[in-house]
């Protein structure tokens, strides 16, 4: 058997040279993908997520070093149910440094406006001006529960009164008008292109897989926060707000 010949010094460097490039590649492949799922429009934005039960007991301080500087954390459903992690998500996000609030899912069919507003309120939907508690957020979008009903049995002027009741009460109670969740499909579909909200109300709007917001549900022309996906590198669905750091701040103080 001959013997293996020790390669020279030369070749050892081209080897490290060549798979020094291989593992950068693959680093800035890996990059890539991570960015992938991230809009264009996120650049300078700050960046933030919402969270439920289903993302249990959030590592807040994980999300705050992976870019989080806000969150929504849900915490009521109809006038019955409870988010049995809301202490954990809000007290823990708020101690990492991320500027937080509540929403609420709206069941237009279960109860009226006023009376899931005041659950809300009563179960972690409050507002103070300090800089750190973004004003108490509405859910309002297609029926989860039942395919028949998207716009939960409501015609559309009822809905909309619905949805005026539950944030006259909201503001009655907290001295805020809710920021507004929803789709421009939905909105527009369930509340017949209602236009009385823009005025007074700040968007979250929802869209994935997407550039941009897109055209926004009737009466507004610009949007606060955008939903750009569900998954990501955050717990829970990935947000954007629309302005800087100094102005979420403001936003939060409602200034």
């Amino acid at each position: 058997m001959a013997r293996a010949r020790k390669p020279s010094r030369r070749r050892d460097r081209r080897i490290h040279r060549s798979r020094l490039a291989a593992a950068c590649a693959a680093v800035l492949a890996l990059s890539a993908t991570a960015l992938a799922g991230t809009p264009a429009a996120a650049a300078g934005k700050p960046r933030g997520h919402d969270v439920s039960s289903h993302q249990k007991n959030v590592d807040w301080e994980a999300g705050r070093a992976e870019g989080a500087r806000f969150v929504y954390v849900k915490a009521t459903e109809s006038h019955t149910y409870r988010n049995p992690y809301y202490a954990q998500q809000y007290d823990g996000s708020r101690a990492a440094g991320l500027v937080r609030g509540a929403y609420h899912f709206a069941l237009p069919d279960r109860s009226s406006g006023r009376a899931q507003a005041a659950f809300f309120v009563r179960n972690g939907g409050g507002w103070r001006p300090d800089g750190w508690t973004l004003p108490p957020a509405l859910d309002i979008e297609y029926n989860p529960y039942s395919r028949k009903h998207k716009c939960y049995g409501l015609p559309k002027a009822a809905m909309a009164s619905w949805i005026r009741a539950f944030s006259d009460e909201v503001r009655r109670l907290t001295g805020r008008r809710p920021v507004i969740y929803t789709t421009a499909h939905w909105w527009n579909t369930c509340t017949g292109s209602s236009r009385a909200f823009a005025g007074d109300h700040a968007l979250w709007v929802a869209r994935y897989d997407a550039s941009s917001p897109g055209t926004l549900p009737s009466g507004w022309r610009s949007w606060t926060f955008w939903q750009y996906d569900n998954a990501g590198s955050l717990p829970g669905d990935q947000n954007l707000f629309n302005g800087s750091p100094a102005q979420l701040k403001r936003f939060a103080r409602g200034r």
